[in-house]
């Protein structure tokens, strides 16, 4: 079982058994409803969750590096050689046609007889569950358990598919006529997607029960007081927070009852991204969660589009975006040893061209490179919309094809580098150790307005990331709720702050935050304290606490004036600064982040023997035997990044070797560094739009069998120690003189891909 009080218990905690059954009588009498995380943890007696956190890690490493998630039966086009597939829904994805649809268990053993690990994805927020709604289940109507807004519209995800408030008899629902189904049809790992509460819901009879049920009152509409949103959202979190763990421990123990150990995942949008679309879901605190085994983090086109201010202008900054949601991501996880799965998406939900879905690609694919301790991926999603969908060939034609053979090839490189992408120590060039505090929180305060206060874009996030992005840094995300995590902010030298847009759930994080800066840490608190949320009845003005906002409870930990007006305050070794402005003014005027950036230049010079940061415009990171660089417009300088090397380009479907890449601004690279080969002199496969495998090598020979969809071209590049004399493709030889490329030692191999794969023999 789980506490649920009015703080939140640190996610490195778990619950004696034995203390469950008082405790839950408690909570049912509302005991805990002010009581703090940290003193919930010395009354009742929790257990160190380490252990579990260290099992989960282990357990999760499936030996799956990279999957994707498909409705659809095993065919031809679409076997793109991930090593596994993620089958989607038991009744397949809402927008599939019904016509011809197979069975879950037929499309299961499709892709099984491909040779593919099986997996199993469904959403847990919305899904082909009409036999739910419509009463076919239980003999009842339930469509008034979809999520409602003020104006008392159901908010739809698609055709008798409402966004759904997760109540227990939906929770019975989906255990017994899904998961059961498929732990019995041989799956051994669960994908429950995007556990979302849409922030404008909160409206319907189902969820006031639920009010009712949670806080022991009755339900307040959420528009009429910032208390009352922030209750609303409150609940909204943990009602998904309840979903995931109760479907979740109910697999797991069915498939124990089998003998077989059954691996849960959530694959979810970002943090950023769930608060900027103002929509609430559980995050990070799932990770508290033995039965949670990892996630995927869904970042994309779709997502990191979302616009946002920078130097008073307001525009798309994909690269920016996905790079601070995929941080976000890797944050939310990194202290407790979950598997993390980076997604991105060669297209996106929206229609839009082949040249926009390729430009994007490329930069939400570099940005999840630029994390190198993330190794695991999905490849893509909807692979039967990628390759048989039919878009626009130009943003201003309305001729539609489907996939240019240009673009599959790239397609099927880049993603074929996952399947070898090395986890790194490397760090990404520029300055390190700042660091950007979020909480769960953000998603608390998104909808509606109150007071006339206005976060635009989520410009109280991006005003303390983004002027440092754009000047080179890698700034990385700090989640709050995990600093009772030693090695959160172990590496972090300057952390910035704010309170304008989120709360501490609890007062525990002061204490690590104190702490921290007097042993040396240096904090940049942003905030002007005037939004309407300051004041919403919580920990730090209940009880015995009476303080008028959060920070001040932070101040009086660390020996600052609760009222601390703007300045410098030395804390044991550390430094407090204050700066009396919303972080938004730093990113929504022109010119507004100068004075912010002089602030976090001189605590860091401070922390760091008088170094200040290094600003430049570009990111560059070596992984393995690859490069991958990105460098951004609108930052410190316009020059493009030039690298001299031998260098395989991977962004070109051609697969040229250069000596030379330029970068320019706004754009990004992939490449395979030639001279950072960990066997240079043994014949291999360096990129290419296949997967191979079955290799053999032999003194005067190499051949491998290569595998891609259908309606697609092959191409690789080929480490040779010598040129070929022959090059035999299904016996066939096509040896070609002008493929040989003497001074990078590679053979430019092509042909009609298909999945049954090609047997390739060189010889020399």
């Amino acid at each position: 079982m789980q506490v649920r009080c009015h703080g939140t218990v640190p996610a490195k905690f778990i619950i004696c058994p034995e203390r469950a059954k008082t405790i839950y009588t408690m909570i049912l009498k509302k005991e805990f409803k002010y009581l703090g995380a940290g003193a919930l943890i010395c009354a009742l007696g929790l257990l160190p969750m380490d252990a579990v956190a260290k099992k989960n890690s282990k357990a999760g490493d499936d030996g799956v590096k990279t999957t994707f998630q498909t409705s659809r039966e095993w065919r031809p086009t679409i076997d793109n050689r991930a090593d596994a597939v993620m089958v989607y829904g038991v009744g397949g994805n809402p927008s599939d046609s019904k016509r011809g649809k197979q069975t879950f268990e037929d499309r299961v053993k499709s892709w099984k007889d491909r040779g593919y690990t099986v997996h199993f994805m469904t959403g847990i927020a919305w899904g082909e569950y009409q036999d739910y709604f419509t009463g076919k289940w239980d003999g009842k109507w339930h469509l008034d358990e979809g999520q409602v807004t003020q104006r008392g519209d159901t908010i739809w995800h698609g055709h008798m598919v409402p966004y759904i408030v997760p109540s227990e008899n939906f929770l019975k629902y989906m255990k017994e006529r899904h998961v059961k189904r498929v732990i019995d049809a041989g799956v051994d790992a669960i994908f429950m997607e995007e556990p979302e509460f849409w922030a404008r819901a909160g409206y319907s009879d189902a969820f006031k029960r639920e009010w009712k049920e949670y806080y022991g009152t009755e339900w307040r509409p959420q528009h009429e007081s910032p208390e009352a949103t922030y209750l609303a959202n409150k609940l909204k979190y943990h009602l998904y927070y309840r979903a995931l763990d109760e479907v979740f421990t109910y697999a797991k123990e069915y498939g124990r009852s089998l003998g077989r150990d059954i691996k849960c995942y959530v694959p979810t949008h970002s943090l950023v991204n769930y608060s900027q679309w103002q929509i609430v879901s559980p995050e990070a605190s799932l990770a508290s969660l033995p039965c949670v085994d990892g996630y995927i983090a869904q970042v994309w086109t779709g997502t990191s589009r979302e616009p946002n201010f920078f130097n008073g202008v307001q525009k798309e900054r994909v690269f920016e975006t996905a790079y601070l949601e995929y941080g976000s991501m890797e944050s939310m996880t990194a202290p407790t040893g979950r598997k993390m799965f980076f997604l991105t998406d060669p297209i996106e939900d929206r229609a839009k061209d082949w040249d926009d879905y390729k430009r994007n690609y490329q930069a939400t694919f570099v940005a999840q490179l630029l994390y190198p301790g993330v190794a695991d991926y999905e490849i893509m999603p909807w692979p039967e919309r990628i390759y048989e969908g039919l878009y626009r060939t130009s943003a201003d034609s309305d001729e539609k094809t489907r996939i240019p053979r240009f673009y599959s090839a790239q397609m099927q490189v880049m993603v074929n580098a996952l399947n070898k992408m090395p986890a790194s120590k490397n760090k990404v060039s520029g300055t390190d150790g700042i660091g950007v505090l979020m909480s769960n929180s953000l998603m608390f305060q998104r909808f509606p307005l109150h007071d006339g206060y206005k976060d635009p874009q989520l410009a109280n996030f991006y005003g303390l990331a983004l002027p440092l992005v754009k000047r080179g840094v890698p700034v990385k995300t700090v989640h709050i709720e995990n600093l009772v995590f030693p090695a959160t902010l172990a590496d972090t030298k300057v952390l910035l702050m704010t309170y304008s847009n989120m709360k501490p759930l609890d007062p525990e994080a002061h204490r690590h935050l104190a702490e921290w800066v007097r042993k040396g840490g240096m904090l940049i608190f942003c905030g002007s304290d005037a939004d309407p949320f300051q004041s919403v009845e919580e920990w730090w003005n209940t009880g015995a606490n009476s303080y008028a906002a959060p920070s001040q409870h932070l101040f009086s930990l660390m020996g600052v004036p609760l009222d601390a007006v703007e300045g410098e305050y030395k804390v044991g070794k550390g430094t407090l600064l204050v700066m009396r402005e919303d972080p938004k003014e730093h990113i929504v005027n022109k010119n507004g982040d100068a004075r912010f950036i002089d602030a976090v230049s001189r605590l860091y010079a401070l922390k760091d023997k008088g170094r200040r940061p290094e600003f430049k415009n570009n990111f560059l990171l070596q992984r393995g035997p690859y490069t991958i660089a990105a460098v951004v417009d609108e930052g410190v300088e316009p020059d493009p990044l030039v690298l001299k090397g031998k260098y395989i380009d991977m962004f070109d479907p051609a697969l040229p070797v250069r000596n030379e890449v330029v970068v320019a601004p706004g754009t990004q690279a992939l490449l395979l560094d030639m001279g950072q080969l960990e066997k240079p002199k043994q014949p291999q496969v360096l990129a290419a739009s296949f997967r191979e495998s079955d290799e053999v090598a032999g003194k005067r020979d190499y051949s491998f069998v290569a595998k891609s969809p259908i309606y697609t071209d092959g191409v690789a590049r080929v480490l040779l120690p010598s040129a070929p004399s022959s090059v035999l493709v299904d016996g066939v030889e096509t040896l070609s003189a002008s493929a040989w490329d003497a001074d990078s030692r590679t053979y430019l191999l092509k042909f009609e891909n298909h999945p049954d794969g090609h047997r390739v023999q060189f010889r020399w």
